[in-house]
């Protein structure tokens, strides 16, 4: 039981909020005093260097304070993926035009209505042709959708958020990865970007794991951050910016090697001829084999569990 004392020559401890006497500056001038005081109030609390610096938008947007968006831009997403147990991920990207088959055979049924109505059009042919492509990659929704529940369903299945999906956020093969773990009620992540345009994150994130990034340098730095393998799927810039970046990094081992898997063999083959690269001498021999090509969920799967045993690690 803790000792009483009773030593009436020691005060009470202040309140930590309230006072019992307002100091002087908690009430404004008295128009009593100046008549102009109230006007001259108003200005000064109405003026833009009065507002508190964190909250000064134009300020925090302006070229001085680009340290700070940088630094924020790290921090925040940071201490919510600490928040929510997110130890480590698997990135997936793909293009944000190949949605779900059902989609994209109604886009092609419209392109081809379209150019009955005008079949001499070459510009309405070349829809046709480009969603009738889109079509023949729907499939790959699927395996993206399939692959995400394969990963949530892994360890202690979904309530196990030590490894999940991570995406750009955004529509086709992104939203099927966040689609795939979010149909099993399992959590994950999409990091999105300020554009100039209008964007929106695809509907199946996590709505607290869902970020907006203003820098797309530093939304890179969270995709290598936590990621245990990166998945790519058929698809355009965006994706091969980050596939190209990720095999760089690994080949300079600036970051400790990850698997990077490759889905569709047929489209990547075309798109990106990494035998050529070796052929012309600008490669070495190791760094083909840095990657490898999967067709299905269970393949893409397989292989990175094979990869970390061949590594003498455990994926999760």
């Amino acid at each position: 039981m803790s000792k009483k004392y009773n030593r009436p020559e020691v005060p009470q401890p202040a309140d930590p909020i309230q006072r019992k006497e307002s100091l002087p500056w908690q009430k404004p001038k008295p128009s009593t005093e100046d008549p102009a005081s109230k006007d001259k109030l108003k200005a000064i609390l109405n003026s833009p260097s009065y507002v508190s610096a964190i909250e000064d938008v134009d300020f925090l947007d302006g070229e001085d304070a680009r340290g700070v968006r940088l630094q924020l831009d790290y921090l925040k997403p940071d201490r919510l993926l600490k928040e929510h147990g997110i130890e480590n991920t698997i990135v997936v990207f793909g293009s944000t035009r190949i949605v779900e088959p059902a989609a994209a055979e109604k886009r092609v049924k419209h392109s081809r209505m379209v150019l009955a109505k005008q079949p001499d059009d070459k510009e309405l042919k070349r829809k046709l042709l480009v969603a009738e492509r889109i079509l023949s990659k729907s499939h790959y929704y699927e395996i993206a959708r399939e692959f995400s529940q394969l990963v949530a369903n892994a360890g202690d299945g979904p309530e196990d958020s030590r490894l999940v999906v991570m995406t750009g956020g955004g529509p086709g093969v992104m939203e099927a990865s966040n689609r795939g773990a979010h149909e099993v009620g399992a959590k994950n992540i999409g990091l999105n970007i300020t554009l100039p345009h209008e964007q929106y994150p695809n509907p199946y994130i996590t709505p607290e794991l869902c970020f907006q990034f203003h820098y797309f340098a530093l939304r890179k730095m969270h995709f290598m951050m936590r990621a245990k393998a990166l998945v790519a799927f058929p698809g355009g810039y965006g994706t091969f910016d980050e596939v190209f970046e990720t095999l760089t990094l690994i080949q300079t081992r600036k970051i400790k090697p990850v698997p990077v898997v490759l889905v569709g063999e047929e489209y990547w083959r075309k798109a990106f001829d990494i035998d050529f690269l070796l052929d012309e001498g600008v490669i070495d021999i190791e760094d083909r084999d840095l990657l490898w090509f999967a067709e299905t969920a269970e393949e893409i799967w397989e292989g990175l569990l094979c990869w970390y045993e061949n590594n003498g690690e455990m994926l999760i």
